[in-house]
Formats: structure tokens, sequence, C-alpha cells
């Protein structure tokens, strides 16, 4: 059986690589240039596919910079060292339609390959207030792709998995941890400085904690 797994080369997403080897599935890995300001977040995804055995690693290219609205795609500040109490509004780094292109680009490849599954890393919990996180948006493209695809109109959907979207970031550690994932080439700062973590950011401050919560060091922050 094959799948598809929605790469960023982030710490959710290279957990998603590791589940879907050990699910016995077949993983290729499509990684989406959507004109993220920063690129260390590609050369992590290439070390993340190399070191979990990605049978073939895809990126494609959607321009969402051209649409902009997001701190990630456009001249615009990152919110730096906030509490959890400010982590509640849907924030500037949210990227408009972004999983919604990056699952339908998934789901045309699945389709292609033959693959059954495809894996997506969404969390609905440890995560930033993205409304294409949450476990309702999730069943509304799984209901897009029954419908709109060949494999759905023979009665063959292709089945779309989100195995951490309801874990706690220490919990998809763990997982990660069990089935072998190097969170040390991975990468999930939003404002990197030089190539490396700011350490400051949302994405950035939820990883440390969950490392911490474990007793453990982050191995890109720590």
């Amino acid at each position: 059986m094959r799948s598809v797994v929605l790469l960023s080369g982030g710490l959710d997403s290279a957990t998603c690589l590791a589940i879907a080897k050990a699910d016995g599935t077949e993983p290729y890995a499509l990684t989406v240039l959507y004109g993220q300001r920063h690129a260390v977040e590609i050369e992590a995804s290439k070390k993340v596919a190399n070191s979990l055995g990605a049978i073939e690693h895809k990126f494609v290219s959607v321009e969402l910079s051209a649409i902009g609205g997001s701190a990630l795609t456009a001249d615009i500040d990152v919110p730096k060292d906030r509490d959890e109490s400010q982590m509640t509004d849907i924030p500037v780094t949210y990227v408009p339609a972004r999983n919604t292109v990056m699952l339908s680009l998934a789901l045309g490849y699945a389709e292609v390959i033959g693959a059954e599954a495809i894996y997506a890393g969404v969390n609905a919990l440890d995560y930033s207030g993205y409304p294409d996180c949450r476990p309702e948006y999730i069943a509304a493209f799984q209901a897009v792709a029954k419908l709109a695809t060949k494999a759905g109109v023979e009665g063959k959907p292709i089945e779309i998995r989100t195995p951490l979207i309801m874990l706690t970031k220490a919990q998809i550690i763990e997982k990660g941890l069990s089935l072998g994932v190097d969170y040390g080439i991975t990468h999930s700062c939003y404002d990197p400085v030089d190539g490396r973590a700011c350490g400051h950011c949302d994405s950035c401050l939820i990883r440390l904690k969950a490392f911490e919560s474990l007793g453990l060091t982050d191995p890109v922050l720590g």
C-alpha cells in the first residue's frame, strides 16, 4: 500500500512520515514550496525524507506569496515571546488556504501513484489557532476527496490520515522518538536567523516546552 506524506521538514510532519512507515505503507513524500520566506525548512525536509526512507520525495511550487497575508509569506513581523494565553486567536503566521492547497496537491499526487492514503501532520491541541488544523476541516476535506476524484467515484476514496491531530506536542515527540525520528534534523521555526531557529516564535516555544515536559533537551534549540 502506498501513501503520500505531506512533509514540511518540521517536527510534526517528520513524525507523520515515521508513522506512515510504521503503518506498513510505502511513503511518498511531498513538499510544497508555497513562497515561504525561509528555505531552511525545505532543506530540513530533504534530510528527513532521506533519514526516514521515503520512496520518493517530490517538490511542487505554488506561489502563495503572490497572495500574501501571512508573516510566513510576506514582510510581516512574526510574533515573539508570547505565552499560551496569547496563542488563542488566529495569528499572522496563518497562511490563507495553505492546507487546502497542500492537501489538494497531495490528493492529485496520490491518484497518480495509486496511493490509498494521505498523511498530514495537522494538530488541534498544541498549535497556534489555525482553522485548517481542526478535525471538522479534515472531515470536510475527506468528503472532497470522496467526491472529486476518480478513486472516490469508483468507491475507493483516498483516506486522509491525521494521526497527530489530538495529541499534545509532548505525545507527538514521544511517538516519534519511539519510531526513531531524529528531531535534530527537523526545523519548526517561523523566523530563523542565519538558518538557526530563533527560540522565540510560537512554534519554537511550543516545541521547547514539549521537550522540557519530557525531561529532554530540544536537539535544535537546546
